[in-house]
């Protein structure tokens, strides 16, 4: 009557169903994994569901348009607080890695302190990453800016060193907690090398910056208001998924500790935007 083969009509409702069943399947893989990793991206979603949609007959474009049907792409968000203070008395220590290939772990860790909490209860992180592999070595929470908690996640990283005969450099800010006294006596006591950025430019400390963006990002760790103790196991946790399930496309797509436990592979690096300065980081 419509002019429609009654087969071709079925067939039609048949592929709606099972297009519907596959989006179905893939919305829940999805959810699955922000269970733990919130706001991971949709490229790093499908290098970790590959086999799955594979299996699904799923390419990467199909993958998208589902997550876009379902809500499910993320929307990055910019967020920034200053928490360094480098007008003080203390020594500042020129930048060590500006020309440096950085090609295997425990070269050069990374430093930094960002703002986790809110104004009622702030809280600061502590982080030291080793630039090679983007593994998080050394963290603290505290609810202060003191040194003492920067040297707490130096401590961290330092038990977790595994071998100590190599030069290694720390790489930060010029702030107050980094040129403190007691700071640079434990890094002289485990022959750690200073070095530090010269300029505001963010470019000089790269790979710290992008630690910071990707946990506050796809983890959301800035986006509770607890009390400290609280704060501190979920950011126990949150650096445990990071450093075991997270993949990094500087890392090949390996994850940090993956990375960590090999030197063959060579570290991607971008140049600097501000190309009056011999600079490069890595992604």
């Amino acid at each position: 009557m419509f002019g429609i083969d009654r087969q071709v009509y079925y067939r039609k409702i048949k592929r709606r169903f099972n297009k519907q069943n596959k989006a179905r399947l893939v919305v829940d893989m999805v959810l699955e994994i922000r269970q733990q990793m919130p706001r991971i991206g949709s490229k790093k979603l499908y290098y970790l569901l590959h086999q799955d949609l594979k299996a699904l007959k799923i390419g990467r474009d199909k993958f998208i348009d589902i997550l876009r049907a379902n809500h499910l792409l993320i929307t990055p968000k910019r967020s920034y607080h200053i928490t360094t203070n480098s007008h003080h008395r203390f020594r500042k220590y020129t930048n060590q890695i500006i020309d440096l290939e950085i090609n295997k772990p425990e070269q050069v860790w990374v430093s930094d302190i960002t703002y986790i909490g809110k104004r009622d209860k702030p809280c600061y992180l502590s982080l030291i990453t080793d630039a090679y592999s983007k593994k998080i070595v050394g963290y603290n929470v505290s609810d202060n800016l003191n040194t003492e908690s920067s040297l707490a996640a130096l401590r961290l990283a330092i038990k977790q060193r595994k071998n100590k005969d190599l030069i290694l450099i720390h790489h930060s800010d010029r702030g107050l907690q980094y040129c403190a006294s007691e700071y640079q006596k434990v890094l002289s006591k485990n022959r750690i090398k200073p070095s530090m950025t010269q300029n505001a430019d963010p470019y000089e400390n790269a790979v710290a910056e992008r630690i910071n963006g990707i946990l506050k990002q796809e983890f959301n760790i800035d986006k509770y208001n607890k009390d400290l103790p609280i704060m501190k196991q979920i950011i126990k946790e949150t650096v445990e998924i990071y450093n075991q399930k997270r993949p990094h496309y500087s890392n090949h797509m390996l994850t940090p500790n993956q990375m960590h436990q090999q030197n063959s592979l060579k570290m991607k690096t971008y140049k600097s935007k501000n190309t009056c300065k011999k600079v490069f980081a890595s992604v």
